[in-house]
């Protein structure tokens, strides 16, 4: 992943990208990761892979409410870059042109934040503002260098690891506290980018072929507390058969929140990097044949 991030990153500074911006909702599809796995979730910009690492961090399963994963934690970034002017022998040693354009002056700008980045590289510096020659698009491969998608997963009704019925709902959803946006944001002088993955979308694949379903927002959680028959919700699914027979005699479920990528920076620069990245978790659900018990009167 930080080789990856490092090609782009390099891609930028020399200009393969067009440095005027890139273009609004141009992604194509991007590669799903595994659930739980810490994979690279990557989208694509004009056939250029866009680094946009995927974490650990979601609440983990219940009937209770919010898990107790860190994906709430350090979810807002923002980075500032610092500048250290290089001497003569210094630029010369880097191989940087001398003198430097009338007005300006060679610095070593490093914008390493988090525990992501690229290393520090010579700009060049207005000694009028202190304003570096640098555009939004090359922060913008610093700051997705940082951005963490995480894998949010799923709580569930009945919990994990225990048998759900044939003809009752199956509850899941995403802690509240959980669904919102991360960003990071990096600064250089004046020249800023930002980039935010957003939560849009749940979806549930109950497995074992069935058609999947899409419901709105993170779900609703369910109370143990109250009558299941006062409580409703939009992201549930029935199983119709029992899982026994099936590998591991459980249905092999996932739950997939879609995440839109997107950046904003100075002077007006910004727009859609992909609109619908898919990060998966999987889940086993284990479903028993509901058993009703007839005495004579």
């Amino acid at each position: 992943m930080r080789a990856v991030a490092a090609a782009l990153a390099t891609m930028i500074v020399a200009g393969s990208l067009a440095l005027a911006g890139l273009p609004a909702a141009s992604a194509a599809a991007s590669s799903s990761a595994g659930g739980g796995s810490g994979s690279g979730c990557d989208p694509y910009v004009d056939g250029t892979v866009v680094p946009v690492p995927c974490t650990s961090g979601g609440g983990s399963g219940g009937a209770t409410g919010p898990g107790t994963g860190t994906g709430g934690a350090g979810t807002t970034v923002n980075n500032t870059c610092t500048f250290v002017a290089l001497s003569k022998a210094q630029a010369q040693g880097l191989g940087l042109s001398w003198p430097p354009p009338k007005g300006k002056h060679w610095a070593m700008m490093d914008c390493i934040g988090g525990d992501a980045g690229r290393g520090p590289q010579a700009v060049l510096v207005s000694n009028a503002t202190g304003a570096p020659q640098i555009t939004p698009q090359q922060l913008l491969a610093q700051a997705l260098g940082e951005l963490k998608v995480p894998y949010l997963g799923p709580a569930t009704a009945p919990p994990r690891g225990s048998d759900g019925l044939v003809g009752l709902p199956e509850w899941f959803w995403v802690p509240a506290g959980e669904w919102h946006a991360r960003s990071v944001t990096v600064t250089a002088g004046p020249v800023w980018a930002t980039a935010t993955a957003a939560p849009v979308g749940l979806s549930f694949d109950p497995g074992a072929g069935l058609n999947a379903m899409v419901c709105k927002g993170p779900g609703t959680t369910y109370n143990r507390h109250r009558p299941a028959a006062q409580q409703h919700t939009s992201c549930s699914y029935t199983y119709q058969r029992p899982s026994a027979g099936l590998p591991g005699n459980a249905y092999q479920a996932s739950v997939t929140v879609t995440w839109r990528i997107s950046w904003t920076g100075s002077g007006g620069a910004g727009g859609l990097l992909d609109g619908a990245l898919a990060v998966p978790v999987g889940f086993t659900v284990p479903v028993a044949q509901g058993e009703a018990l007839v005495s004579n009167p």
